[in-house]
């Protein structure tokens, strides 16, 4: 029973981001109000077969939140995803791992509670010593709402993702 319900960890490459907002002076002048980071966060991972095995084909989600240090509540995080790959390891008749959603449109990076970014699912019979590694999972984030009537002060926060049962 211990191996069912220990943790999956996800592996997070990137740096962190520095927003530079340029001085305001005049409502509508020399402000954009969103931001994209420039650079992409890369998720991967891998979920053993005793996970796939509890999850019994439903799917793995990976999702997120923002836990700020310093912030404004007027200001959004989005995050939106792009690639991923998965490879099934071991012996498994007519499986596959798939990952899905977080693609079309920037989805908010909530604070306290938790947003979906994608899942992965499985099909298939799971077979001898099977596995799922999944990677190149691209991330880019955004922020959104900056505005004049915020005041002028370094804001921060830490994006935690976490995967589990879908």
């Amino acid at each position: 029973m211990g191996n069912f319900i220990q943790g999956q960890t996800i592996n997070i490459t990137g740096t962190s981001w520095t927003v530079g907002v340029p001085t305001i002076t005049e409502a509508g002048t020399n402000y954009a109000g969103t931001y994209d980071n420039p650079s992409l966060l890369t998720l991967s991972g891998h979920l053993p077969g005793s996970f796939l095995n509890l999850l019994s084909g439903s799917g793995a989600r990976i999702s997120m939140q923002h836990v700020p240090t310093s912030w404004n509540s007027s200001m959004k995080l989005y995050a939106k995803r792009s690639n991923g790959t998965t490879v099934i390891n071991g012996l498994c008749v007519l499986c596959s791992a798939t990952i899905n959603g977080g693609t079309a449109n920037y989805i908010e990076i909530p604070q306290g509670t938790s947003a979906t970014l994608s899942t992965i699912t499985f099909g298939g019979v799971l077979g001898v010593n099977n596995s799922v590694d999944y990677s190149a999972i691209s991330v880019q984030l955004q922020i959104g709402g900056i505005s004049v009537t915020i005041p002028a002060a370094a804001y921060s926060t830490q994006i935690v993702f976490t995967i589990g049962a879908n």
